[in-house]
């Protein structure tokens, strides 16, 4: 049953945040946010391509982070070749789907990533199941 959960390979990532007044602060990017997410995919065995953060007063609803900053992205992705993008910021469902089809590679989130760390490193069934739980969730 476990191999059918959603470990991933992370190998080479472009991390994303976005700043706005409309977030908590917990729920806010910054510069040192990004440096824990890079010591996050560092544990996962990936490799930290390069980073960007975005300001702007609302997340969009569609992107989270707009449709030029988007863009923006997606170019860093072709240039430097990277295989997955990870939101520092918790991104809904919806916004996952848009931006993965929108970038054209995997595009998770500070959460997801954490959960990849647990199930990779997970020993016992038990641990194994609750990890697969929380994926589910």
């Amino acid at each position: 049953m476990f191999e059918d959960t959603q470990v991933k390979e992370i190998n080479r990532a472009i991390l994303v945040g976005l700043n706005a007044p409309s977030l908590t602060r917990e729920e806010n990017a910054t510069e040192e946010t990004l440096e824990e997410l890079a010591a996050l995919l560092d544990t996962a065995g990936g490799t930290c391509l390069g980073t960007v953060l975005q300001n702007r007063p609302n997340p969009e609803p569609r992107t989270f982070i707009g449709e030029g900053k988007t863009a923006e992205i997606k170019e860093l992705v072709g240039t430097l070749g990277a295989d997955i993008v990870i939101f520092d910021n918790p991104l809904s469902p919806s916004q996952q789907r848009v931006l993965t089809e929108e970038l054209g590679v995997t595009v998770m989130d500070r959460a997801a990533l954490i959960l990849d760390i647990f199930a990779k490193r997970a020993r016992t069934s038990e641990g194994r199941l609750q990890v697969e739980l929380a994926q589910y969730k």
